[in-house]
């Protein structure tokens, strides 16, 4: 009986391991905690957007992968791409800003 249950630890803890090592994250993947700091930071930067009277009504895309947020879209001038971007580095948790938006 004894010989059962060290086998039976053995594998909960194998597949206790194995579950542990599928949440973490890889330069191409997030860990699931970071994939709730991204959509976090996410749902920040679009709000920050939204409130601004200039940019309610641009068509800017928002991403965030580990950190980094990625704007895309359009926008009506430069000064509204600039004015995006800096609300986007003001948030907190933002560790750099790619601007992908496109003047129209």
């Amino acid at each position: 009986m004894k010989t059962v249950g060290k086998y039976l630890s053995a594998a909960i803890l194998a597949v206790t391991l194995i579950s542990a090592a599928g949440c973490g994250s890889t330069h191409r993947q997030e860990g699931t905690g970071e994939y709730i700091d991204d959509s976090v930071i996410t749902t920040k930067v679009k709000a920050a957007i939204f409130k601004d009277p200039m940019l309610k009504a641009a068509e800017i895309n928002v991403e965030t992968f580990k950190g980094v947020v990625q704007l895309s879209g359009f926008v009506s001038s430069e000064a509204d791409a600039r004015k995006a971007v800096g609300l986007a580095r003001s948030v907190g948790g933002v560790s750099s800003v790619k601007n992908d938006m496109r003047i129209k």
